[in-house]
């Protein structure tokens, strides 16, 4: 691929940028990036464009992104899997976290511990209890293998030194039914897909999973201070580019999402959907912080035993 040169990056951007997520439309993730790439735009006075490419969990995506043109047009809203925990999952990949740079935090948001009314649980403590008294036999259910919903689970099931089974199903929806079903008793549940379980009475919300509790939902404890110490995972995303793309054009990105994060009817939007905007004090600090958690996100997925061929 050819440089960019200095004129077009000091123009830049001079034509409408692309933001490539691998989530289908109406999700946690498009929604981010639609409120996100809303803002940009009228920061970078340019058109953005939010590229939908579901598919292989983000790995189309993601793989698309690494091989794009590294000129700050195309751009790429990930979380802790592109760190090295989509190669842990996937084999044959053709890209790693070092195809990428990162630039900023842009939201996190924590998961919800949630119970089915049938299984009696109505805390931490309660969970902790049945679970140490039938090892195996609670049931979690979640969107899918090797994906934060169930890798929530298993570390809980770690700090807690109990055991669970996972049970997965194709996306939140479902998860969410099942434990209103009574087919699993509880679930770490991003909070859109079951706040209507919830607020219908099928659901008991339990706790937070984020090692504070959350300014959209702080009426819940977190389970740390439930009875887990130093539990902490939570559903974050953040911008990334191709690796090679000019420090001046990662500088630029950098301060337009800065100041658009910090806008109050940004975070207005964001927390009307259970979001915090989180944006990083500099690109090096948030590849520190993307590093630590793509660790752990590898270190759970080989605990897990789960893999997808």
């Amino acid at each position: 691929m050819a440089p960019v040169s200095a004129t077009a990056q000091e123009n830049y951007p001079s034509k409408p940028v692309r933001i490539v997520i691998g989530f289908p439309p109406g999700g946690a993730a498009d929604t981010i990036a639609r409120i996100y790439g809303d803002a940009l735009s009228k920061e970078l006075k340019q058109t953005v464009i939010v590229d939908n490419r579901p598919g292989a969990g983000t790995t189309i995506a993601a793989d698309y992104v690494a091989k794009s043109q590294p000129d700050g047009y195309t751009l790429y809203i990930g979380g802790a899997s592109l760190m090295g925990g989509d190669n842990a999952l996937y084999k044959n990949l053709r890209y790693t976290d070092a195809d990428f740079l990162p630039v900023t935090q842009l939201t996190t948001a924590p998961l919800l511990l949630v119970a089915g009314k049938a299984s009696g649980i109505k805390s931490t403590a309660d969970l902790l209890k049945k679970a140490q008294q039938q090892p195996g036999a609670l049931n979690y259910s979640s969107s899918g293998n090797g994906v934060i919903t169930h890798l929530a689970g298993v570390h809980f099931a770690k700090l807690a030194n109990v055991s669970m089974t996972h049970v997965p199903y194709k996306g939140g929806a479902q998860s969410g039914q099942a434990v209103a079903a009574n087919d699993a008793q509880l679930s770490f549940a991003t909070p859109a897909s079951v706040q209507p379980l919830i607020d219908a009475g099928k659901l008991t919300p339990i706790a937070v999973t984020s090692a504070k509790r959350s300014s959209a939902m702080p009426a819940y404890p977190t389970i740390a201070e439930s009875g887990v110490p130093g539990y902490d995972l939570s559903n974050w995303y953040g911008l990334f580019v191709p690796k090679n793309t000019p420090t001046a054009i990662v500088q630029r990105l950098f301060s337009a999402s800065a100041k658009v994060l910090r806008e109050p009817a940004v975070q207005k939007q964001l927390a009307g959907r259970g979001e915090e905007a989180a944006p990083s004090t500099s690109p090096d600090a948030f590849r520190a912080f993307a590093v630590r958690e793509g660790k752990l996100d590898v270190e759970l997925i080989a605990q897990s035993g789960a893999k997808i061929d």
